[in-house]
């Protein structure tokens, strides 16, 4: 399988705090990989780490083929079209409307017509389930799964061979979760993405997740399938997966 990122004993320290010491990992193309771990071991940090957002003290991240941390401006901003991010909140701007929101990196980062932008931001306002006529809606006026999907069209509107999502299923009710986790997968199969995912929620991990990366005490603590994860000795993993497989 093609590896499409390439984490290389990544450093990370915050002040006196070190945060990744040594963390290696590889995302092979077409996966729906999980970022997994104890609430502050750095899922978020590397994630925004990966996609330039966040500089690290020693190693590498090779993503599509290119090194993130010795790439040229130019270099960063052609590979910065190459994929979405959903954030946690959904990071809408609050004074644009969801068209709106959707249509920003196309106006910006594209020399499309107004009808073509138009064509494709109702395209993907269908493709995340939502009804064209929110479109008109703000951020204000529509609930916390709405804004999900809102986000997620937004980071694909620009057809990315990669999305990176952080938390998608926080805040929603376990309906509305569920719906995400077959929202992901379809879009995965659909349009034939690889996909990065930190997440808490223990269903939408065996439900969506092909393989996993477990960070704990600053290093990977298990790399691999959920077959195999209750195998590993790590008291977050005998927490957390428990005796309960899902």
């Amino acid at each position: 399988m093609k590896k499409v990122i390439e984490v290389d004993e990544i450093r990370t320290v915050f002040g006196t705090k070190v945060v990744h010491d040594g963390v290696s990992l590889s995302i092979s193309e077409g996966e729906i990989y999980g970022l997994l771990g104890p609430s502050g071991c750095g899922k978020t940090t590397l994630m925004r780490e990966m996609v330039m957002l966040q500089e690290f003290q020693s190693g590498s991240i090779k993503v599509l083929g290119k090194k993130v941390n010795t790439i040229s401006h130019a270099e960063a901003q052609k590979l910065r079209k190459e994929w979405g991010v959903l954030f946690q909140a959904g990071a809408l701007f609050s004074s644009l409307s969801i068209y709106e929101n959707i249509a920003l990196p196309l106006i910006e980062y594209t020399d499309l017509s107004e009808k073509m932008i138009e064509e494709i931001v109702r395209f993907k306002i269908d493709l995340v389930g939502l009804k064209s006529s929110d479109a008109y809606l703000y951020p204000s006026q529509i609930s916390g799964g709405m804004k999900k999907k809102a986000g997620l069209a937004r980071a694909l509107a620009m057809d990315p061979k990669l999305l990176f999502l952080d938390e998608p299923t926080s805040g929603l009710d376990p309906i509305s979760a569920r719906e995400f986790d077959k929202l992901i997968l379809n879009l995965r199969s659909m349009l034939g993405l690889t996909i990065v995912m930190v997440s808490h929620d223990l269903q939408s991990i065996y439900d969506t997740l092909d393989k996993v990366a477990i960070i704990d005490n600053k290093k990977i603590a298990y790399e691999g399938t959920l077959a195999e994860v209750t195998s590993v000795k790590s008291e977050f993993i005998e927490n957390f997966f428990g005796e309960e497989q899902v």
